[in-house]
């Protein structure tokens, strides 16, 4: 009879939450990104060939049952105004549908509403009629294809095309070619945003999306190694003075560190700190220390655009999925485990990141429904403060391991000694570390003299050379890039350091640097500053000597707290491990990090917890421990009722 009462409570419990959180979320999502946004995106399970058909069905389940527990946004990602046609795939030219003004357009045979210039307008309308928001994503500057048409830009001021020191500007004239974004290299390049044209061009875009009556943009290839800060902030402007609302989100996050995310964050309302996840365990669990790293640096929910922003840890793959980069649409179930897919989820809701379903919504199944839609999860995303990594954990297979930032750096050092380069931030003091060496004959070299981890090795070295240029390459670049030069790994071959990767890369995947044939681009362009930094002109973004970790993060038990708006303690523990791992806290430790200045004892404490619907009543020890599975997890709530 007890435990009945007590599974009759712990439903009535959820009941109630779901109603609390349905209602207070309806309060306060009429602010920018005041919580963290929540929606639908359609690239983990169409890539880039969904059509309106299959776009509003997916939006109208979004709104049917997903809406009332936070669900707002419905976004159609990549490649929207790509025909699909025989030859057309991520990085191919000459299948993109554009305006007179050089601007992408829906494709007309995917999107037929789009029809006589309609562009998302009808679709936006049918969307707002749901009561979702609509989003979409594009790519940074402005497509090759507009370029080689050298189309007009236009002037949305003024109207007609842009016209300065008495002449009209196009394409070519701010295009930058040499900054083509690294893993679309076809597809799109920077736009010279110091002349007035390029500025002109970017307003114009967002002026339309306003005019679609879009909601939400993911504007890509423009933050991690492929950092784009001036169309970022020029973006950013633009969107300010819009009278129409749009939530600004960047992606991807590849490299990403505080560091280099404080510089973008007030500009924006989320942004990526992972390269994209997919339905792998190592996916999953890359993300643990880049998540501890922002919590810690405190940039979850600071200041962004009209209001605030969040580290996104990128959409969930669960359900009904495609591949990377695929010309399929959904075909395979997502390849998590339950308990991996609960450790996502909840990793991702202790950390407040926006969530964003991927999977499609037509072949919703109910355990998956119920993950997505799960009360605590969704009170912890939106409402809970002080969410922190937690060290004081012990586990079964390692007794006596507490994950202080002592011990976690001893594991850490248990590495391969091996180095590869990579991007970070020039903030980083950790970046000048490079000296210039003049052999008596040769090349001068480039090397980093900074520890390495052996003192027997010798430095790492690359050797610098004068970029080759044709007559017009000189012409046009010269004096821009004066003072630049090619990176070669030997002075024999014609092989030159490229910063950025030529692909998109995924969560488990470490960037390093790596070397193709020189050419005049940006991307393999470098300049040593005086204060020993390796400065990229892709990007703006400097080169370290980055320590390979092996597969650091895949090992290892860890633990997430968060303080609930109502007094309640949220404490999940994770297993990274591949085998079934008890994990214990301590209650008293706990409540000291919350209620440092209040006593009690072990029978203030009454905790349940969510995955296994156990409702333990009033704490009997003084720590709290459970046996996890594989990769799995465990998500308790705890009330102090009777502190002093």
């Amino acid at each position: 009879m007890m435990l009945i009462m007590r599974i009759l409570l712990f439903m009535t419990a959820l009941v109630l939450l779901r109603r609390e959180v349905a209602e207070a979320l309806a309060e306060k999502q009429e602010q920018q990104a005041n919580l963290p946004p929540r929606g639908w995106n359609s690239y983990d399970s169409f890539s880039w060939i969904i059509s309106e058909e299959e776009f509003l069905q997916n939006a109208e389940i979004v709104s049917q049952r997903l809406l009332t527990h936070g669900y707002l946004y419905v976004v159609v990602d990549y490649l929207w105004y790509r025909r699909k046609v025989p030859g057309a795939y991520t990085n191919s030219l000459g299948f993109d549908v554009i305006d007179e003004w050089g601007r992408m357009i829906p494709d007309p045979e995917r999107w037929p509403s789009s029809k006589g210039g309609e562009g998302f307008s009808e679709v936006a309308k049918k969307v707002h009629a749901m009561g979702l928001k609509f989003g979409i994503h594009v790519m940074r500057g402005i497509s090759t294809q507009a370029v080689n048409a050298n189309t007009p830009i236009l002037d949305t001021i003024k109207g007609g095309a842009y016209e300065e020191s008495g002449r009209n500007w196009r394409a070519t004239d701010i295009g930058l070619k040499e900054r083509t974004c690294a893993w679309m290299s076809q597809g799109f390049m920077s736009v010279d945003t110091k002349l007035g044209a390029g500025t002109a061009f970017l307003r114009s875009l967002y002026q339309q999306y306003a005019e679609w009556g879009v909601d939400f943009v993911k504007n890509d290839c423009v933050f991690g190694d492929d950092l784009n800060l001036d169309e970022i902030r020029v973006v950013s402007e633009v969107l300010e003075e819009l009278n129409h609302p749009i939530l600004y989100s960047l992606s991807p996050g590849t490299s990403v560190t505080p560091t280099m995310a404080k510089d973008v964050s007030n500009l924006v309302n989320m942004y990526r700190i992972t390269g994209d996840d997919w339905d792998k365990w190592e996916d999953v669990a890359s993300h643990f220390n880049v998540t501890r790293d922002f919590s810690a640096a405190k940039m979850v929910g600071a200041q962004g655009l009209k209001g605030k922003s969040w580290p996104d840890l990128d959409m969930l793959p669960l359900g009904w999925l495609t591949d990377p980069g695929s010309n399929e649409g959904p075909h395979r179930i997502s390849a998590l485990t339950l308990d991996e897919q609960r450790t996502q989820m909840t990793l991702w809701s202790m950390a407040k990141s926006p969530l964003m379903f991927g999977g499609d919504l037509r072949k919703l199944d109910k355990t998956t429904y119920d993950l997505i839609t799960e009360p605590t999860l969704l009170e912890i995303n939106s409402f809970s403060t002080i969410n922190v990594q937690y060290p004081y954990i012990t586990s079964s297979n390692e007794p006596d391991m507490v994950l202080t930032r002592k011990s976690r750096n001893v594991k850490e050092e248990r590495t391969l000694d091996n180095h590869v380069m990579g991007l970070t931030s020039c903030k980083d003091d950790k970046t000048n570390g490079w000296v210039i060496e003049s052999p008596d004959q040769g090349f001068d070299r480039v090397c980093w003299k900074k520890n390495t981890g052996s003192k027997y090795k010798p430095p790492f070295c690359l050797y610098k050379r004068k970029p080759v240029l044709t007559t017009n390459e000189e012409m046009v670049y010269g004096q821009q890039y004066k003072g630049r030069a090619h990176l070669l790994a030997t002075d024999k071959e014609d092989l030159c350091l490229e910063a950025s990767p030529s692909r998109k890369l995924t969560s488990q995947e470490m960037h390093s640097s790596s070397f193709s044939p020189c050419k005049w681009n940006a991307n393999q362009m470098w300049e040593l500053s005086v204060n020993g930094s390796l400065v990229n002109s892709y990007s703006g973004l400097c080169a370290t000597l980055k320590k390979v970790q092996a597969n650091v993060d895949s090992r290892g038990i860890r633990s997430w707290v968060a303080k609930g708006r109502r007094g309640e303690i949220y404490l999940s523990f994770f297993n990274l491990t591949p085998e079934k791992t008890t994990v214990s806290a301590n209650i008293s430790k706990l409540a000291a990090l919350f209620f440092p200045q209040r006593k009690f004892s072990k029978a203030s404490c009454k905790y349940r917890e969510i995955w296994s619907k156990k409702d333990f009543g009033i704490a009997k020890e003084e720590t709290i421990s459970m046996s996890i599975n594989e990769h799995g997890c465990a998500l308790f709530v705890l009330n102090y009722n009777s502190l002093q």
